[in-house]
């Protein structure tokens, strides 16, 4: 029998913070493939954040790649320049709390965080192709079929762009104490997101758990992208 996830407390939370932060700064300074990148690395709550400036795409990647190699990281968060151009970041069903100040905040009800009031059971109000990031944050659990509005986020991403999720374990009690949550997820949910049979496919860049939350760091695929393969699916999910 595997034994449960404990929830980390918030010292050690803090302590693992620390760690974090010292094993990435060393990484940034010793790695010769990351000498020339302008990045830099915060943790809060295990989770990386990256800012700074890089030349393209493909340096960014491997940024978060690296980072999100050392153990204990939850998920890679960012709001690197990329040629010029800061990433354009939608945050879904935001409440009050955007993930950063100048994120798009879309939620059902008028708050202090959101700029678009629309119900996202309908879908959301942006174009094709247009935000490099998603932030979804205790969001899917409120919804009875959360399949359509993840579909949604794939079109709103740019090819490249991330979809970033952070829902209740489905065994911790936060999951079933609140009323409104009407599903339950665990990583293993999202090993099923990126192997439908959609043309909407999903890359796991990062998926994790810390005994009391889920996350996954969700790359949108170009159309026509073959699935990711079942050795990259090992790496993340049983």
């Amino acid at each position: 029998m595997i034994a449960p996830i404990a929830e980390m407390s918030a010292r050690r939370m803090e302590l693992c913070d620390e760690h974090l932060r010292a094993a990435a700064a060393d990484m940034l300074r010793h790695d010769a493939r990351l000498r020339d990148i302008d990045v830099r690395v915060e943790f809060s709550g295990c989770v990386a954040h990256l800012t700074g400036v890089v030349d393209n795409t493909r340096q960014l990647r491997l940024v978060r790649e690296l980072v999100g190699r050392i153990a204990g990281v939850l998920a890679v968060w960012d709001r690197v320049e990329v040629g010029g151009r800061l990433p354009r970041i939608l945050d879904v069903g935001c409440g009050g709390t955007k993930q950063y100040p100048e994120n798009v905040g879309i939620d059902i009800r008028p708050g202090p965080g959101v700029d678009v009031v629309a119900d996202l059971r309908q879908g959301i109000p942006f174009e094709d192709n247009s935000f490099d990031r998603v932030f979804a944050v205790h969001v899917l659990e409120h919804l009875v079929d959360f399949l359509p509005l993840v579909d949604e986020c794939h079109r709103v991403l740019r090819h490249g762009g991330v979809l970033h999720v952070l829902s209740p374990w489905w065994r911790y009690v936060n999951a079933v104490a609140d009323p409104t949550h009407v599903r339950l997820l665990d990583v293993q949910t999202f090993k099923g997101i990126c192997e439908r049979a959609t043309d909407r496919v999903w890359f796991p860049l990062h998926a994790a758990c810390d005994g009391a939350s889920v996350f996954a760091d969700l790359e949108c695929a170009e159309p026509g992208a073959a699935p990711p393969s079942p050795e990259h699916l090992a790496r993340f999910f049983d």
